[in-house]
């Protein structure tokens, strides 16, 4: 296994939508086990794959960290992931691996369903709620170019403009 780079804010790769994974082979696995090390390296609970550089539709999501009950589930390996309901909503902080530094409230739906594949293709069909739904919501906006600070006003946005430019010009230390 090997660390990817993580790509931070400013990046255009950020904001471009991925394509559809169709080859499952022992190369998606070990980008897959690299997503989960490099997560796990900068202390995160979830990975989308622009967020290293790679246009697959791929999201790496560990709640381990988060959930006392949590401890021994395996990281989740979404490929292709796709949100078909939605229900209630809450709000939350999030904060981001490729926005270090910056920490949000955000607005999102308490519950989801998800279909997805597994690294081997096979398809997959998730009901969940909690940290869970929400780390994947987060992680499935990446695969759609979009960033958290999206769903922020512009007022509240005007408020982060500094801190942005600066993680944009490399300018905040972000993970290891």
């Amino acid at each position: 296994m090997s660390l990817l780079d993580l790509k931070y804010y400013g990046d255009p790769i950020l904001r471009k939508e991925t394509h559809t994974v169709k080859e499952f082979d022992s190369e998606l696995e070990r980008f897959a086990e690299d997503m989960i090390e490099t997560m796990t390296t900068n202390i995160g609970v979830g990975l989308a794959a622009p967020q290293i550089g790679d246009l697959r539709s791929l999201i790496i999501i560990d709640i381990s960290s988060e959930e006392e009950d949590e401890e021994n589930i395996e990281p989740l390996i979404l490929v292709n992931p796709d949100i078909i309901e939605l229900s209630g909503n809450c709000v939350i902080e999030e904060g981001c691996l490729s926005i270090p530094e910056v920490r949000v409230e955000i607005e999102r739906p308490k519950e989801i369903r998800v279909i997805y594949q597994d690294v081997k293709g096979k398809k997959k069909d998730l009901k969940c709620d909690g940290i869970l739904a929400r780390v994947i919501q987060h992680e499935v906006d990446h695969l759609r170019g979009r960033l958290m600070i999206d769903y922020l006003s512009s007022v509240k946005r005007d408020l982060l403009k500094s801190k942005l430019q600066k993680i944009s010009r490399g300018e905040i230390p972000a993970g290891v």
